[in-house]
């Protein structure tokens, strides 16, 4: 059911709570946006839902030893906490459970060198998980959210020969962009890889020690010709986990 036994490599997929509506019922719910899964299966992955959980956050090798790939996902803000600052103003509604499930995930994901992406609030969270802070609102952001529910486009500049690139497939590419804060101070062993056009704000980094650790601020999961979802299955693919 894996790479390791010759089956699409098994992605998990980190899921939001949220209160949530469908039918005559209302009550919070594990959700995650089809686009990821729909966008990893397209890729030749299998992904699998990561609800978030107390005991996989003592002992997150459990859960591990299922996964070939791990992708944190977008979602709501990061708790300040989990980077010692209090909460700004603008900074809304946190679940600390999640923080620290995928904060648990993250740290093992990448001490057993598992592949790992995160996507826009996963982007913030690799940062976290590798002792960095974060903006807790930016000025401006209609560069970034324009509009609540609706992605903006513009573009990304990318380092020649990063992960970043590679996974792109370009030096520079046009991205679906929606959020309120970013990278404040970088973390330990990251390496920034792409940055916006045109106000410069950090889009990618990455752990050049890792074989495959890879934050994006932006969406590719939205975008069906993005490669980078692909990357982190073909990856995933390559060279069963060291168990």
């Amino acid at each position: 059911m894996s790479a390791r036994t010759g089956g699409r490599p098994v992605i998990g997929v980190c899921t939001a709570l949220e209160l949530a509506s469908w039918g005559a019922w209302e009550a919070e719910a594990n959700l995650s946006p089809r686009t990821y899964s729909v966008a990893i299966a397209r890729a030749g992955g299998l992904p699998v839902l990561l609800p978030p959980d107390d005991a996989s956050a003592e002992a997150p090798d459990e859960l591990l030893d299922l996964l070939d790939g791990l992708l944190l996902a977008g979602g709501s803000d990061v708790d300040p906490g989990a980077y010692g600052e209090r909460p700004a103003a603008e900074t809304g509604t946190t679940r600390p459970e999640r923080d620290r499930f995928e904060l648990a995930l993250a740290h093992r994901a990448i001490a057993r060198d598992i592949p790992v992406l995160g996507i826009c609030r996963g982007m913030q969270m690799l940062n976290v998980a590798y002792g960095g802070t974060l903006v807790q609102h930016l000025d401006g952001t209609s560069l970034h959210r324009p509009t609540p529910g609706a992605f903006s486009d513009h573009e990304v500049v990318l380092e020649p020969g990063s992960l970043a690139a590679r996974s792109v497939g370009a030096e520079r590419t046009t991205v679906k962009s929606h959020h309120h804060q970013g990278v404040a101070e970088l973390g330990g062993g990251l390496t920034v890889t792409g940055r916006a056009a045109p106000d410069d704000l950090v889009e990618a980094f990455e752990d050049p020690s890792r074989r495959h650790v890879l934050g994006v601020l932006w969406h590719p999961e939205e975008d069906e010709r993005s490669r980078v979802l692909g990357a982190l299955v073909d990856e995933a693919r390559k060279v069963p986990v060291a168990r």
